[in-house]
C-alpha cells in the first residue's frame, strides 16, 4: 500500500507521538508498504496514497476531512492519542467527526476501547506499542536509588510531581529523581529550575535525546510517570523493555498495560501518596522484586514481533476494504 501518515505536531521536541509515528513508519516499511510522512495533506500530488494513518483525532481533523472528501473510498485510520480518548473525544466536534470517518481506530491499550462510544467499539484495534532494550545503561552513583522521570514539561504530564514527592522523604532516604525534559511550557521551566536550586534529590537534565534518555531510563531503578492522562504512554513500554520497576498515576493509560492488580499505582497529583509508594519501594525488597517480577512478565507485550504481526493484520483488514481508485 502506498501509506501517507500524519503527525499534525509541527514541533520538534522527540516526544511520544512522534516516536510512534517514526516506529510506525519504519514497522510498515518492513512490511512492503510505502510510507510518507507528513505534518499534513498536501493536496492532490502525482503520488497517489491508499490508506491515509493520522495520530490525533482533533488536531489531525483539517487533514482527514479534506483527505476523506477528496477521496472517499479511501480508507483512513485513525490512532487516538490520551487527549483524544480522555478528553477531546466528550468535547470536540472535530474529534468527534474525526471517529465517525475513520474506516479504524488504533488505541494503545484496551481500557481505551471502553473509553469510546458503544457504536464505535467495534471498529476499534488494540495496537500496543513495542520497544527495545537501549544501549549500555546510564548507571547512577553508588547507593543513589534513581527515579527517573521521562517526561516534556506540560500539565498534562506533572512532570514535577516526583520532585515534590522526593522533598517528603526521610534524611537517610538515597532518592535521586533524574528527570529528563524538553521545555514546552515556560511556567513549568521556571518551576523546574527553582525546584532544582532548592531540592537537592531534584536533577533536571533537559531535552535528552531519545538514545541518552533510554539509556538513562535503562540505569535507573524506578520509573515514576505522573501522567493526569496518557494514552498508552511509550515510556511504559521502554521501562519493560529494559526491565525497570514501574510507578504509575492510577489512569486507564496505565493501568491497560500494566494491569489492574498491578502494585504500583497512586492517585494522580497525590504527592504525599507518591512519597510513600517511592519510599516503601526503595526501602521494602519484597515489593520491589514483586514489581520487577510483573514487569518482566510483561515483556511479551511489548515485544517488536508482536507490533509488527499487529499492524500486518489491521493493514491486511483495510486492505479488503480499499478500493482503488
Amino acid at each position: 500500500m502506498n501509506v501517507l501518515l500524519i503527525n499534525p505536531a509541527r514541533v520538534q521536541t522527540h516526544n511520544g507521538n512522534r516516536t510512534t509515528a517514526e516506529r510506525w513508519a519504519g514497522i510498515l516499511d518492513k512490511l512492503g508498504h510505502q510510507v510518507q510522512m507528513s505534518h499534513e495533506w498536501p493536496g492532490p500530488t502525482e503520488t497517489k496514497h491508499n490508506l491515509l494513518i493520522t495520530l490525533h483525532a482533533r488536531r489531525s481533523f483539517p487533514t482527514l476531512e479534506r483527505f476523506h472528501h477528496a477521496h472517499p473510498d479511501i480508507p483512513i485510520i485513525v490512532a487516538l492519542t490520551g487527549t483524544d480518548i480522555y478528553q477531546d473525544i466528550e468535547s470536540s466536534q472535530e474529534a468527534k467527526k474525526s471517529l465517525e470517518i475513520a474506516s479504524r481506530l488504533v488505541v494503545l491499550q484496551p481500557c481505551a476501547v471502553d473509553a469510546l462510544p458503544a457504536h464505535l467499539r467495534s471498529k476499534c484495534r488494540v495496537i500496543y506499542q513495542s520497544a527495545e532494550p537501549a544501549g549500555q545503561p546510564d548507571r547512577p552513583e553508588s547507593k543513589v536509588f534513581r527515579v527517573c522521570v521521562l517526561a516534556h514539561l506540560r500539565a498534562v504530564k506533572d512532570p514535577l510531581r516526583a520532585a515534590y514527592a522526593a522533598r517528603e522523604l526521610p534524611a537517610d532516604s538515597q532518592v535521586q529523581i533524574a528527570h529528563a525534559g524538553g521545555i514546552l511550557d515556560a511556567e513549568l521551566a521556571r518551576e523546574a529550575e527553582a525546584e532544582q536550586r532548592r531540592n537537592p534529590r531534584y536533577l533536571w537534565l533537559g531535552d535528552l535525546s531519545h538514545e541518552r534518555a533510554l539509556r538513562l531510563l535503562a540505569g535507573s531503578h524506578l520509573l515514576a510517570l505522573t501522567s493526569v492522562l496518557e494514552g498508552g504512554a511509550n515510556v511504559v513500554s521502554e521501562a519493560i523493555a529494559a526491565g525497570v520497576p514501574v510507578v504509575s498515576s492510577s489512569i486507564p493509560g496505565s493501568i491497560g498495560i500494566l494491569g489492574q492488580d498491578y502494585p504500583g499505582y497512586f492517585p494522580a497529583g497525590d504527592t504525599h501518596a507518591l512519597s510513600h509508594l517511592i519510599q516503601q519501594v526503595e526501602r521494602d525488597s519484597t515489593l520491589y522484586g514483586d514489581l520487577t517480577k510483573r514487569i518482566h512478565d510483561l515483556k511479551p507485550l511489548v515485544n517488536p514481533q508482536r507490533e509488527r504481526e499487529s499492524w500486518s493484520t489491521l493493514l491486511a483488514e483495510v486492505g479488503r476494504i480499499s478500493v482503488t481508485a
